[in-house]
């Protein structure tokens, strides 16, 4: 049994964070599902535009979509609909042998929206709709416009992905929209039972400050912060808000580690992987990290339940003089704009390929 099948009997499910048409047609997800225990994936306008970008799989679909007067955008949003559904097909066993509890895939709503809390809960509808497949997460960003977009999104029913979350305080704004959500569908007369997910990213935390601590800090501020949201999760999970929502048959929102692939080339390939295994929770992982995992990842040790060893790592970098709080805004804000910019990559992307048709 290799680590990944080691991690997924631990209790913590890993999703692929890649999605491509390549990986469809040649069998590569259905054997990360078969031989490493993946059991869902999460895709983005970075993912996405590297697919299209790096190969021709699309170029004849995009050329179709084109002649038949679609943008550039209505084409994308076709093909990635299009492979997601596949996917989401592929992990349909999973997703009703855990009661909709796993077997997810995800996808983004217009990184454009970030401050459109409206166009948000508009979109997210839309894909959800439009994809009719019940495993579908619908992904928004943690902004404060997101929150009050995420709290829409599900009080209306749709499940949803909150992406772009770096520190405890972000994760507790999430979370505290998911339950208004839920709270408002129970005193409306609803089902409580509408999945979410909420994704915390790690390595960026590392990659900011590794030119600004002493060498002994080095990659421990990701693993640090997410030992901080994790504690807030589980206070969250014993919660009487929660055990009361819990008794009328309300989900709990899971919490998803997410840019868990090092950046650091000295550092372990698994180094976040090995740090982050808990019961409950998702890690969603590169294929690189994931063929690193199942050939040489330690055999999982459950994070500590407590926050203070990571307090007392978080208080080192507060010694050092960083203001964690300024990062995670401005961590996020970058997020935000990187997939802005990736998102109009795609979009050129996408023309350039619908245009060329070999006349």
């Amino acid at each position: 049994m290799n680590a990944a099948q080691q991690l997924h009997d631990f209790g913590q499910s890993l999703w692929l964070d890649n999605l491509s048409r390549g990986i469809l047609d040649d069998g590569t997800l259905a054997r990360y599902i078969r031989e490493y225990a993946i059991t869902g994936l999460t895709s983005n306008p970075s993912i996405f535009e590297k697919a299209i970008a790096g190969g021709n799989d699309y170029d004849a679909a995009l050329q179709a979509q084109a002649r038949g007067g679609a943008s550039a955008e209505e084409a994308f949003t076709a093909e990635a609909m299009a492979d997601l559904r596949r996917a989401a097909d592929l992990f349909k066993p999973t997703h009703e042998a855990s009661a909709g509890l796993d077997g997810w895939v995800s996808m983004e709503v217009s990184p454009l929206l970030a401050d459109d809390s409206a166009g948000s809960v508009r979109a997210a509808r839309e894909i959800h709709e439009r994809a009719a497949r019940p495993n579908l997460f619908v992904k928004i960003p943690g902004t404060p416009a997101g929150v009050e977009a995420i709290e829409e999104s599900i009080f209306g029913g749709v499940p949803i992905n909150v992406t772009l979350l770096f520190d405890w305080q972000q994760y507790r704004a999430a979370a505290d929209a998911y339950l208004r959500g839920i709270e408002r569908r129970i005193a409306a007369g609803l089902s409580p039972r509408v999945p979410s997910v909420a994704s915390v990213f790690v390595s960026r935390w590392d990659v900011a400050v590794q030119d600004k601590v002493p060498p002994g800090l080095r990659n421990r501020l990701g693993i640090a912060v997410a030992g901080r949201a994790y504690q807030a999760y589980r206070e969250l999970l014993e919660s009487p808000r929660w055990q009361q929502l819990a008794r009328v048959g309300a989900v709990p929102q899971r919490l998803l580690w997410a840019s868990t692939g090092t950046k650091d080339p000295e550092a372990s390939p698994t180094l976040y992987l090995d740090a982050l295994a808990a019961p409950d929770t998702i890690n969603t992982v590169p294929d690189k990290t994931l063929a690193a995992y199942a050939k040489s990842g330690h055999a999982p040790k459950a994070m500590a339940a407590d926050a203070k060893q990571a307090n007392a790592v978080l208080q080192q970098f507060a010694d050092a003089r960083i203001d964690l709080a300024a990062l995670a805004t401005q961590l996020q804000r970058e997020g935000v704009a990187a997939f802005d910019k990736s998102w109009q990559q795609l979009l050129r992307e996408v023309e350039d390929k619908s245009g060329d048709d070999g006349a």
